[in-house]
């Protein structure tokens, strides 16, 4: 038996080898039940453990073992939360990395239904999608703007989007665009001595979608003297695919943008300077720190992980730094409290609270609410897991509730469309909460 995680090892496609490790691990969990209130993938596996007669693991079907893998949403919560992780317990238990080897093993030895296949592929095609549908901004969002309309419901019929679901609106203006325009026009102006060079990742949601949020980190970035530099050939970073278990076309997202950014970072070497790359979505990020590492690795992917910052991360540093400084000077609009989502793809960073941190600085009341949204990259959105998501969901609802501030902050794009789903509470990335603090205005839509 091998508990290998690794994508290069030659039994890491083995299905038999994949049973026996699931067993394993299977085994280990029943017998901790310390995440049984994370996610239903844990319920779901004790439950039909219990049920055996001597409680022996090796007794579930393959049904029952892949019904837990279904269920797994990639929270990576695992990381924060399990003591027997890699590199802390010899038992070297890591939960999500094997859910995604079953999702990968039963791509390459099982066939998927046309529905599932054409729901990945939307899910998945960020790029495609999202060039067309922001050349149709207008027509395309008034039929995804009301969840449940007409529109909604074919969509879901055919692609198997979630017609519940809360998308965000496609942006007539792609976020690559207007950064291009905004420099040629020779807008981009520090507000203070260089302090630091960032490499922006947008990610495909501030690309076509949540534009406003990469408007407003470019703009607090500027004012903190930070010089923003948008490579050309960025493309999605691929998390949709990889929790496909599709590894084939999530390397060849990873590849493209480990060659952008490693050459971007090498660039800014070459004029002296360390570039860092900022990343608007903490699932991207998580991405590029990690995975890239992981089912791509090499010298490159390695630099990139190095580099890679959380946006509000890398503002923190400067505020923490030894010769470098934050503008403190929040002469705006400042909510007196802010209730504080903070996405499990951040939370598993293990970065701190750094989102969290900088709201404080601008003097708003910071309640802190860690409850999983069950969106988590696009699983939530998938229409056969919309009553599983919303159920975990409901704890994350009851405390944004609770804590009923003044405004609502998150880092997620897809996890704040799940809160507005929940709660009919509007929230801001904490970037654009900053903006507003510091007084910039929003662009014009």
């Amino acid at each position: 038996m091998t508990t290998t995680y690794d994508p290069f090892h030659p039994k890491y496609f083995d299905e038999a080898d994949l049973r026996e490790e699931l067993d394993r691990v299977y085994d280990l969990c029943h017998g901790c039940r310390l995440c049984f209130k994370f996610c239903t993938s844990f319920p779901t596996l004790f439950a039909f453990i219990d049920d055996i007669d001597d409680q022996d693991s090796s007794k579930m079907t393959a049904a029952q073992q892949d019904q837990v893998v279904d269920e797994c949403f990639q929270c990576k919560l695992c990381y924060v939360n399990c003591p027997y992780i890699p590199g802390q317990h010899e038992w070297e238990l890591d939960f999500p990395r094997l859910m995604m080897r079953a999702e990968q093993t039963f791509r390459t030895t099982s066939k998927a239904s046309v529905r599932s296949r054409l729901t990945d592929l939307a899910l998945g095609s960020t790029d495609r999608v999202g060039t067309l549908n922001s050349a149709l901004a207008p027509v395309v969002n008034k039929a995804l703007a009301r969840p449940g309309s007409a529109p909604r419901k074919l969509i879901e019929s055919t692609v198997g989007i979630s017609s519940q679901r809360v998308l965000a609106p496609y942006a007539k203006q792609r976020f690559t665009t207007w950064f291009k325009k905004r420099a040629a026009a020779g807008r981009a102006t520090l507000g203070r001595d260089q302090q630091a060079r960032a490499v922006l990742f947008p990610t495909c949601l501030v690309e076509y979608q949540a534009t406003g949020i990469g408007h407003d980190a470019v703009k607090v970035y500027e004012r903190n003297g930070v010089q923003c530099d948008l490579p050309d050939g960025e493309v999605c970073c691929g998390a949709p695919f990889l929790h496909q278990g599709d590894l084939k076309r999530f390397r060849r997202l990873a590849e493209k943008n480990i060659d952008v950014l490693s050459a971007a970072i090498r660039d800014a070497e070459a004029d002296g300077e360390v570039a860092l790359v900022a990343v608007c979505q903490p699932t991207c990020g998580y991405v590029l720190k990690h995975d890239y590492v992981d089912y791509v690795g090499g010298p490159d992917a390695e630099l990139v992980a190095e580099r890679t910052r959380d946006v509000a991360e890398l503002l923190m540093e400067l505020h923490r730094g030894d010769d470098t400084e934050l503008d403190t000077d929040f002469g705006g609009d400042v909510p007196a409290t802010t209730t504080y989502h903070a996405p499990c793809h951040l939370r598993a960073q293990n970065i701190g609270l750094k989102s969290r941190d900088l709201l404080k600085l601008t003097g708003t009341k910071i309640s802190l609410v860690a409850e999983c949204s069950a969106i988590d990259g696009t699983w939530g959105l998938r229409a056969e897991n919309l009553s599983l998501s919303r159920k975990v969901a409901k704890k994350m609802a009851t405390a944004i509730d609770k804590a009923d501030s003044e405004a609502v902050a998150g880092d997620c794009t897809l996890a704040n469309g799940g809160i507005v789903l929940e709660t009919g509470r509007t929230p801001q990335h904490p970037i654009q909460q900053v903006a507003r603090a510091y007084g910039i205005a929003e662009e014009p839509s």
